[in-house]
């Protein structure tokens, strides 16, 4: 994959950067340079490699997953200023 002027002059106007037509070359060049290098992490043998974010192997903590309702339904539903039926009561906004 290469890199062409139409494409720096495409990827500078989708990202709001006024390039000068003098600069488009030398952009032209680094972005195929790092093209190629990218390009070159595909030779590499990553086959048996476990996937990992981070080179320190970690355990995260982990609580656990219970639904609750807080137990303080009434004592929130008094700051309401209509409930019923242990619910909010709002006035209607569609018709």
């Amino acid at each position: 994959m290469s890199v062409t002027k139409d494409d720096v002059r495409r990827i500078a106007a989708l990202a709001r950067i006024a390039e000068p037509a003098d600069r488009l070359d030398a952009l032209t060049d680094e972005l195929n340079g790092i093209l190629k290098w990218v390009e070159q992490l595909d030779e590499v043998d990553v086959g048996g490699v476990e996937p990992m974010t981070t080179a320190a192997p970690t355990v995260l903590p982990r609580r656990s997953d219970d639904v609750t309702d807080g137990g303080i339904r009434d004592d929130i539903l008094k700051n309401a200023p209509k409930s019923e039926e242990g619910f909010f009561v709002v006035p209607k906004s569609v018709e």
